[in-house]
């Protein structure tokens, strides 16, 4: 039985664009969320979302694992990058596309 530590260190490790968050994409369940999001859609990349609310689990022990305690969280290349407003920031100075780009890429190459 694997502990939901390892269940987030495996959700990290196997997706180089990676969003923890309330809701989906599509449907997201908080504002912090959608903001996300949005900045994530516009780098034009494919990424994978955990939504938190189904998984009360990963909900718990992510904030201590990250030593981040919101949601969203990115992470990239298993980097956490931050929450809505690291992400905001970095989008509206133009920093966030060519991260996402290249976590994006460097999983293409692996």
């Amino acid at each position: 039985m694997s502990s939901t530590i390892d269940t987030i260190k495996e959700q990290i490790a196997s997706n180089p664009v990676l969003l923890y968050m309330k809701g989906t994409p599509q449907l997201p369940q908080c504002g912090f969320s959608a903001q996300t999001v949005q900045a994530l859609m516009a780098c034009g990349q494919k990424f994978a979302f955990v939504n938190i609310l189904e998984h009360p689990d990963v909900r718990a022990e992510l904030p201590k694992y990250a030593n981040w305690p919101t949601f969203p969280q990115l992470w990239l290349n298993g980097e956490l990058v931050g929450g809505c407003d690291i992400i905001g920031d970095l989008h509206q100075q133009g920093e966030l596309q060519p991260m996402v780009e290249a976590a994006a890429q460097a999983q293409a190459q692996s």
